[in-house]
């Protein structure tokens, strides 16, 4: 008897079949643009992304150089798109595993050190200068934390945002398994 695939491998399937046909169908563009507005106000602005939705939203600067961080900051869309690929990778690579996932915690940490950026101190280097994935993945006691391993083992190779930032970044990963009954 044939194992029933998973609804992710369903619908991957016929997508990876037609990218080794046709590896042009495989390239993908992702976008966000910020039509700049109210010039007098330094500290705001407002992203759209996806260039289908056209999802908008304000952006504010970082206190720590001199914004007032009532909106997401840009490392904020950094650590929100390294964790958000993530859980999504993993989540879809649990599914093909049959991995049956209860919850996910999911927290990206990004570190720099702003006097780069505010020119105190021209040897510190501009951007940041490690970032931290924290995993906790709950699971129910029949799973085995080899398989666990592999998920995460997977998930970091699959995951672009990490696989983007890694060779520039040093990227801890740290994770947590919790079984339930």
């Amino acid at each position: 008897m044939e194992k029933e695939s998973s609804i992710v491998q369903k619908r991957q399937q016929p997508l990876m079949d037609s990218y080794i046909t046709d590896p042009s169908k495989a390239w993908v563009t992702d976008e966000a643009i910020v039509h700049g507005t109210n010039y007098n106000d330094p500290f705001h602005t407002e992203v759209s992304i996806n260039d289908e939705l056209k999802t908008p939203f304000k952006i504010g600067v970082h206190r720590a150089v001199g914004g007032l961080h009532d909106f997401p900051n840009p490392g904020d869309l950094l650590c929100a798109s390294l964790a958000a690929c993530f859980e999504s990778a993993l989540r879809l690579i649990a599914n093909r595993m049959k991995i049956n996932i209860i919850k996910t915690t999911i927290k990206a940490t990004a570190n720099a050190d702003v006097r780069g950026t505010l020119m105190v101190d021209k040897t510190v280097p501009v951007g940041f200068q490690s970032m931290e994935v924290y995993v906790e993945i709950e699971v129910d006691s029949s799973i085995q934390e080899s398989d666990l391993k592999k998920l995460i083992w997977a998930t970091e190779r699959c995951c672009i945002i990490y696989q983007t930032l890694k060779p520039a970044i040093p990227i801890h990963i740290n994770t947590n398994f919790v079984f339930s009954d």
